[in-house]
């Protein structure tokens, strides 16, 4: 069955079958002045997935037209995100920098057509000036100067004989356009700043709106793909490359963003946040930037998995984090290798196992996938099993141990609880159990049954971790931001347990590598605190969810 094409493809088709244009050539243009976020995902896979579906070309350009805000770890970040989602740019790395020249040769070019002008109104001013959506602008006093006074000044602003904000230059279009955007916008303003790229060649840089179109035509871009709030940006897009003369302009089309419920997108409050120490960086887990997410352990296959369940369309909508949770699940099933880890642990004693003998079992390492293979974990008289695994006095219907029950040892043997033992304050600080040596599991024994499954480790073998839970960073009874912009912070979001212990193979994790804690979770060793020998490991997920996939229509 063919699979049915979303707006922006069937509009790439027209224009090809049309002629409009012979090939495909697509771009995701950030700007370096924050971590992506999730969202910023979807616009990756999709300008890359488009130029890819097509044999076009994609392109990665940084919009580094306001160096106020811009560093380069912002540019490495993305850049290491965009490869990480598996967008492949090769030697197609962009700045709009690289075009600042040119760019402000088309500015001279709309200053001598008479389509821009040098103003000296204050930002107020041509706030003021500029109207509202129910009355039209006013004339900008200064835009009746002479194209050979427009020409000097703008040359005299290049040269920095003048101070910030006071001159702009803009475009001549129409104060009365129903349109804001189009009522004479600023296409370049004067900030004494030193860039990233260029240093100190300039001290006027272009306006976004101005840049962005002419980025796109030298490039040789055909579909410029954008979220709606560029929807009304559009006609000044077309006008700029239109007055300009660019050869073959590209088109501009807009599509929803992905938004996701109940989670901090916005770059001023995860600086806030970062600043604040409330979160460990713009990588903490417990975010939704794309370094934030690939450190907690989700997948560029499960991301992509989130971002096609979501789909493409022009109507705004938002997704639950559920389903976001439910992508990497799915991915890391057949995946994850599945080890023993217990994560607060209560002492189990076999009090008829030999002393001192450790005997080697058999494990599958992923009974859902057989070329993850098998391994040997260790056995022996005392173990450590879950606190939650025991329970002196159970309700109906718990199935682990008890004294009296009998349970499986995961991969090893049934064991009958026999006794505990408790501190003065009446802890249970160990378990007391026989095992019964005809039920090894792998031997074919069919006597009697068990209705409990537990995991375990060897007591003398296994390795200390420490192990994050990670809960929403948000508050979830109340809204994103309270009343005074602040974000609700969950003050349980994040659970450190520093005694957890592992089977030993696990204490050879290295950064990114996930694992199923069979019953607890799938699991990634930390890229920022894991070291050789000692891992820190973050829950990616927990093992279910109340969230249902929605069914199609």
């Amino acid at each position: 069955m063919e699979k049915s094409k979303n707006f922006i493809e069937q509009a790439i088709d027209k224009d090809l079958s049309e002629g409009v244009y012979t090939t495909v050539h697509t771009r995701f243009p950030p700007e370096p002045n924050g971590y992506l976020h999730v969202g910023h995902a979807k616009s990756i896979i999709l300008n890359s997935g488009i130029a890819k579906e097509y044999g076009g070309k994609f392109n990665l350009r940084f919009d580094d037209t306001n160096p106020t805000k811009e560093k380069s770890e912002f540019v490495d970040s993305i850049k290491a995100d965009v490869e990480w989602l598996g967008a492949e740019w090769e030697d197609r790395l962009f700045f709009a920098s690289d075009y600042f020249d040119k760019m402000y040769e088309y500015a001279v070019k709309l200053v001598k057509k008479g389509k821009a002008y040098v103003s000296d109104l204050s930002a107020d001013e041509i706030r003021e000036y500029r109207g509202t959506l129910t009355e039209p602008g006013k004339d900008d006093p200064y835009s009746t100067r002479s194209i050979e006074e427009n020409l000097q000044l703008f040359e005299d602003m290049k040269a920095g004989k003048y101070e910030d904000g006071s001159k702009v230059l803009r475009a001549r279009i129409d104060m009365a356009s129903p349109n804001i955007n189009m009522r004479d916008p600023i296409i370049y303003r004067i900030a004494h700043l030193t860039h990233q790229n260029t240093g100190d060649k300039w001290c006027i840089y272009p306006m976004y709106d101005f840049a962005h179109p002419l980025e796109d035509a030298i490039e040789g871009i055909t579909h410029s793909l954008c979220t709606l709030e560029f929807e009304d940006h559009r006609p000044l897009y077309n006008w700029v490359v239109q007055e300009c003369e660019c050869p073959n302009p590209p088109r501009q089309i807009e599509f929803a963003k992905l938004y996701l419920n109940h989670v901090v997108t916005g770059k001023r409050y995860i600086k806030k946040l970062v600043e604040e120490h409330v979160v460990d960086g713009w990588d903490d887990p417990r975010l939704v930037s794309i370094a934030g997410l690939r450190r907690r352990g989700y997948t560029p296959e499960s991301i992509r998995m989130f971002v096609e369940l979501s789909g493409i369309s022009k109507s705004q909508s938002t997704s639950d984090m559920g389903l976001l949770e439910y992508c990497v699940r799915e991915d890391l099933k057949p995946k994850a290798k599945r080890l023993m880890a217990v994560l607060h642990p209560l002492k189990l004693i076999i009090d008829n196992y030999p002393e001192g003998q450790t005997e080697m079992l058999d494990a599958v390492n992923n009974p859902e996938n057989e070329e993850l293979g098998s391994r040997q974990i260790p056995f022996g008289r005392e173990l450590y099993i879950e606190r939650e695994d025991f329970m002196e006095e159970p309700p109906k219907k718990y199935f682990r141990l008890f004294p009296g029950n009998e349970v499986r040892l995961m991969h090893a043997y049934f064991v009958k609880c026999v006794g505990f033992d408790k501190d003065e304050n009446g802890n249970i600080t160990a378990v007391h159990c026989t095992y019964d040596p005809e039920t090894k599991q792998g031997t074919g024994f069919s006597g009697r049954k068990v209705k409990g499954t537990i995991h375990w480790v060897k007591a003398d073998t296994a390795v200390r971790v420490t192990a994050r839970l990670y809960e929403s960073l948000i508050d979830e009874e109340k809204e994103v931001y309270d009343e005074e912009g602040n974000v609700n912070v969950n003050p349980n979001s994040l659970e450190l347990i520093d005694d957890c212990y592992v089977e030993p193979k696990l204490a050879e994790a290295k950064a990114y590598d996930s694992f199923q804690f069979v019953r607890n979770g799938f699991f990634v060793a930390d890229a920022k605190d894991s070291k050789p020998g000692a891992p820190v490991f973050n829950r990616i997920v927990s093992l279910k969810s109340s969230f249902k996939l929605p069914t199609a229509q």
